[in-house]
This record gives structure tokens, sequence and C-alpha cells, in this order.
């Protein structure tokens, strides 16, 4: 049976211009950039614990969410508008930083387990579920794990960006059939494409 499709697409990120350009937010520049592109106009939601929008693609619209709370904290914005409009995880993508994927490599996956993030693991704690779509945005890894976390809080070096740049611009192209459940044809459009 085919998917439904997304109805809500979440970018991971901390708030605030200290953290605004650094590689933990790859999250919050994939839905600001798909909000641009689309229309929408991110606005507070203090119920939501996040900014909202809403986008239209074609005959789809969805939501969009950049939880406000700091990335340690996300899934309480997540689950309290899952919970709110009855949302199922397998209709929620969550967008985030990868440091297990080259700068500007993209993966799309259902499920799984937090891989040592921080925001995916409240995700899946606060909806008691690991069952939501990853568009997982490869910043690249520092190479010791001691060094991981201010790796992250820092900005990317300019030609990890441009690399970083050219995948959002392929996510947004893929993101018709990721709203519309074709997953599989996504996964085929974007992991075999070359980086740079």
């Amino acid at each position: 049976m085919p998917s439904a499709g997304l109805a809500l697409v979440v970018g991971l990120g901390n708030p605030g211009d200290r953290y605004a350009q650094t590689r933990h937010n790859a999250g919050f520049w994939f839905v600001d950039e798909l909000a641009r592109k689309h229309g929408g106009s991110f606005r507070a939601e203090k119920k939501f614990h996040g900014e909202l929008t809403r986008i239209r693609v074609g005959e789809r619209e969805c939501m969009l969410l950049k939880p406000m709370q700091y990335m340690n904290r996300s899934g309480l914005s997540v689950a309290s508008i899952a919970k709110f409009y009855r949302i199922a995880p397998a209709a929620i993508l969550i967008a985030h930083d990868e440091i297990d994927l080259p700068p500007g490599a993209l993966r799309v996956k259902q499920g799984g387990g937090h891989g040592g993030h921080n925001g995916l693991r409240d995700v899946i704690s606060a909806l008691g579920s690991a069952d939501f779509w990853r568009l997982r945005i490869g910043v690249g890894h520092p190479g010791h794990r001691d060094l991981v976390v201010d790796y992250v809080l820092s900005r990317p070096r300019l030609e990890e960006q441009m690399l970083l740049d050219q995948a959002i611009a392929a996510a947004l192209e893929a993101f018709p059939l990721l709203l519309e459940g074709q997953f599989g044809k996504a996964q085929q459009q974007l992991h075999g494409r070359k980086c740079g």
C-alpha cells in the first residue's frame, strides 16, 4: 500500500543568531528554504513551542515547523503539534544534520535509532516512536567523538557550505516526491547524486 505522504516537516536546529549559521542548524536551513520557495512565512506558535507555517505544493499542503526549544528539547514541539493535529509518525519528516555523512550528502530513511543526535533522541522519546521519516543532511565528521559538539556548533568552511547549499537545493527539488509519499523515487534521486 503506498504511503499517504507527509503532513508535517520539521527542521531541527538551535534558535538564536549565535547558532544560525552552524552545522547543527542544517535542518532549519532546509525548512527555511522550503518556506521561501513555496511562499510560507514562519510565525511563533507558543502552544507548539516553535515557529510554524503552511505551504502548498501542487495539490498538497503541509506544515513546516522549527522547534524553538534548544536541540535536546526538540521533542516537546514535535509531539505537541503531532498530538494536536493527530499526525502519525509516518507522516512526519525530520530534517537534521548528519555527521556520519560527508558534507553535502543526503539520505532519506524511515525509522532507526538516534545515532547520538540529541534532537532525534528527544523526538523519539517525546513521540514514543521512531517511525518518522528523516532527511539526513551530511555535514561531515571532525574525526574524533570528543570534537563533535564544538564541530556541529561551528560554521562550515566555505567549500563545505557550498556543498550544503547544493544539497539543500537538491532536497528542495525532490520535495514534491517526499510530500506525495513517493519515498523510493526520492531516495533514488537523492542517494545517487554526486556531491560537488
